[in-house]
């Protein structure tokens, strides 16, 4: 095992309306203050009563999915918590994803695609920091 998921992130244009619907169908907190997570009007966050945390990026030219059209198809990204992200990358890397941004502006996460092209993130686990909490991707 490499890392746990910390989140399903939805790439929309309104964070906090997308939040409360997915609120009103699965319960939960938006919003809840915790370590893990920054919050603004680019950035939200549903924790569900099964301890899944969804969360919702805002995306300035959002274009929703047409489905099943694959010209416009499903939107959003997995982020995985690590310990150590300098060795998750080796190993995501060895499993065939891609690096799109290295991170190299020394924030607490990085960014991939896995072989099929699809977004993903490895952040530094907030336990694993000296108490900062990671920045969305």
């Amino acid at each position: 095992m490499i890392a746990d998921l910390q989140c399903v992130v939805l790439d929309c244009t309104h964070p906090t309306e997308l939040a409360e619907f997915y609120q009103a169908l699965l319960g939960g907190d938006v919003n809840r203050r915790d370590r893990q997570w920054a919050l603004d009007d680019d950035w939200a966050t549903l924790h569900t009563p099964s301890g899944l945390v969804l969360a919702f990026q805002r995306v300035a030219d959002h274009r929703p999915p047409l489905w099943p059209d694959p010209a416009r198809p499903q939107q959003f990204h997995l982020d995985f918590g690590v310990a150590d992200l300098d060795r998750a990358q080796g190993q995501v890397l060895a499993l065939g994803a891609t690096m799109l941004d290295d991170g190299s502006d020394g924030r607490g996460w990085r960014i991939y695609a896995d072989p099929a092209g699809h977004p993903f993130c490895l952040v530094r686990h907030w336990a694993a920091t000296t108490g900062a909490a990671p920045e969305p991707a």
